[in-house]
């Protein structure tokens, strides 16, 4: 080959190298206190949805209203037992399909930081660890037990790869994996396990993907819940004091970005409290507090959505906390989609930082008056436990909680029969917390009250030998966060009348959505205890 065809074989080559794009990359930048994107300055202002709250049809219109706000990135939670309801069972259909929301949010330009555990809180049943691990009566939930790490990596083996071709490296709009969460406010410490998982993360997703942690704004909780190879960041709300809580994020990560990742933009509720609310004008005032120091805000929630079938958690706080169906959360966007006051506010404080995207925000969605809906009884739950339950009771001398029978949700019935004649009122009792977490009382098919977890623990009731009791245990929810984390459901211990045990128990597992379904002929439409109005 002579001299000049070389040259010109080089200087192809070089045009090519000139023309190839730049790689794509999210990094920190230690010295200058700031994440880089592709190699620039970057502050992402992200906020909260969860796809699992939230129906498929309205993912698209929950994410533009967040992108029309000024965001620039969505926060996602990803809630394992919502996609392992039997272990090595998996569902990513319909509303359970996290790649095509993560992929709605790429079409919209929202970046994404994504949260999948293996435990999220969330207010979500059980923190979003599946029911079936408790099947190990002796299992230690978040920690290096060999069971629990087991269950773990067979979870991410799953999930991980479906989320390695949408990091932000790879073309893709993830620019930030979250490694457990608010683990430093655990009681377990356990290093190992954050070093485990930190291994699985990094064999997984590859050695360039950023992985960070969350922790509440006290450098007590940041001890346990920081490890090194994983960025710490924070959580806190406007009622906090903003240099304070930075200071702490200091504590452990002395140069990098300032991050919240839970900016509380209102707060859950809780059956029997009232609605959380949070002024918009503080909230607005938080933000602009941060975002003044450069930091880098995700706003939680940004959307709540609603807690649908048996999903809502539970706190623990000194007493059992079960959350509410609805997790409206007092967000910039209702639990109908709508934005409110906070959001504008939100937005305004947004739009002197950053410029807002082209539009308006859009309109509230119609509203429909549905007008008085009637309902009509179809039976008492009690004449059709052969539908509710179809493959009939288990016969166990004293009762077996919810985990024993491999009931993860919902409802079972336990029945026995009166030993003897009670023609004055004796005690029907429960040990202490032994209800979990609801239990309505009948004789001979007549309500005779309620027994609750931390509430009512005794009856009155009288009858006759061979009368029927029942118990309708209701499961509102495990615990999703606190100390009590391995939150079993049923009747945990006996019930007694005036101190002597009963015996010989026919507990129902009632498989109440199965029984509804239009497969089903006659679906049960709508079911009543006995003995109570409808």
């Amino acid at each position: 080959m002579g001299l000049p065809a070389l040259g010109l074989l080089l200087a192809a080559a070089l045009l090519r190298t000139e023309a190839a794009p730049p790689a794509r990359s999210f990094q920190i930048d230690f010295e200058q206190d700031c994440f880089r994107k592709d190699g620039a300055p970057f502050r992402y202002v992200s906020g909260s949805v969860h796809y699992a709250r939230v129906p498929r049809p309205a993912w698209r219109d929950r994410l533009l209203r967040l992108y029309m706000a000024g965001l620039n990135a969505v926060q996602v939670y990803v809630p394992w037992n919502y996609h392992e309801p039997q272990p090595g069972v998996y569902d990513f259909s319909g509303d359970r399909d996290v790649e095509a929301f993560l992929d709605l949010a790429a079409e919209l330009g929202l970046l994404v930081i994504l949260r999948p555990g293996p435990y999220i809180c969330a207010e979500w049943e059980m923190g979003g660890l599946p029911a079936w691990l408790l099947w190990k009566a002796d299992i230690i939930l978040r920690s290096s037990d060999p069971a629990y790490l087991a269950a773990v990596d067979a979870w991410l083996h799953v999930l991980l790869p479906k989320i390695k071709p949408r990091l932000y490296q790879h073309g893709g709009n993830i620019i930030s994996v979250q490694v457990e969460n608010e683990y430093g406010s655990y009681y377990a410490c356990d290093l190992g396990y954050l070093q485990h998982l930190l291994g699985t993360f990094r064999a997984l997703l590859g050695p360039e993907v950023l992985l960070f942690t969350t922790d509440g704004a006290q450098v007590e909780e940041l001890r346990c819940g920081t490890l090194q190879g994983l960025y710490a960041t924070i959580d806190f709300g406007p009622d906090s004091n903003v240099t304070e809580a930075f200071d702490a994020q200091r504590h452990v990560e002395p140069m990098g970005p300032l991050v919240n990742s839970e900016y509380y933009t209102g707060w859950l509720d809780y059956w029997g409290g009232p609605h959380a609310s949070t002024s918009a004008t503080l909230v607005a005032q938080g933000l602009a507090d941060m975002l003044q120091l450069g930091a880098n805000v995700n706003m939680y929630m940004f959307h709540g959505g609603t807690n649908f079938a048996y999903w809502s958690g539970a706190d623990f706080k000194d007493q059992y906390k079960p959350v509410t169906t609805s997790y409206d959360y007092d967000a910039p966007l209702s639990e109908a989609g709508d934005p409110t006051e906070k959001l504008f506010a939100i937005r305004t404080v947004i739009s002197k930082f950053q410029p807002l995207p082209v539009g308006p925000m859009p309109p509230p969605t119609p509203k429909y008056a549905y007008g008085r809906v009637a309902l009509h009884k179809y039976a008492d739950l009690l004449d059709v436990l052969d539908v509710l339950s179809p493959s009939g009771p288990i016969q166990s001398q004293f009762p077996l909680i919810f985990e024993a029978v491999k009931q993860a949700h919902g409802f079972m019935l336990y029945r026995t029969q009166l030993p003897y004649d009670i023609l004055a009122p004796a005690t029907l009792s429960a040990p202490p917390h032994s209800i979990c977490d609801r239990g309505y009382v009948m004789l001979q098919k007549e309500y005779q009250g309620t027994l609750e977890r931390d509430g009512q623990t005794e009856l009155r009731v009288k009858g006759k030998a061979g009368d029927t009791l029942d118990v309708l245990l209701e499961n509102m929810g495990r615990i999703s966060f606190g100390a009590n984390f391995s939150d079993f459901k049923g009747l945990l211990g006996n019930l007694s009348l005036d101190s002597r045990p009963l015996s010989k128990w026919l507990i129902y597992p009632l498989a109440i959505d199965a029984a509804i379904q239009p497969s089903i002929q006659g679906p049960l439409r709508l079911l009543a205890l006995p003995g109570t109005p409808l």
